[in-house]
């Protein structure tokens, strides 16, 4: 099973950007966990801060993953064309952010990318991408 993370803006910063939103962690760290608990499962990992690369991505990883797990921080309020793009592949995306975003600021509520995608997971730190990898696994089964 291949799965791919794509993270985007700002989240090269986890866990020196605001810990007690995002925890002390940072995400490489966060990913070698998860490649020890999910030994059999290829992990591939990119993040951007630019909209355009995480199109990119989306479109050249999925047709060949079994599932793409995206983090597409600020991007998942704005951009119809990630959305479009998530729309335009065949890999099943789960949606993930490490905060709630329904507790947090009015213009966070609404997911532009929400529609596209196979399921969401908000709110339960890092830990969200590890549900979402389960997620993914029960659709492969």
């Amino acid at each position: 099973m291949k799965i791919s993370i794509i993270n985007g803006p700002n989240l090269n910063l986890l866990g020196k950007r605001e810990p007690e939103k995002y925890g002390s962690v940072s995400f490489e760290d966060y990913l070698a966990s998860l490649k020890t608990i999910y030994p059999e499962i290829q992990f591939d990992y990119f993040q951007s801060n630019v909209e355009g690369e995480i199109i990119n991505r989306i479109q050249q990883k999925g047709f060949s993953s079994s599932g793409i797990i995206l983090n597409a921080g600020g991007y998942t309020h704005t951009s119809v064309a990630i959305a479009d793009a998530i729309a335009s592949v065949r890999s099943p995306v789960i949606e993930v952010h490490i905060t709630n975003i329904a507790a947090r600021e009015d213009f966070r509520h609404t997911s532009l990318i929400a529609r596209n995608c196979a399921g969401s997971v908000t709110g339960f730190g890092l830990d969200s991408y590890r549900l979402a990898v389960e997620a993914l696994i029960g659709k492969n089964k």
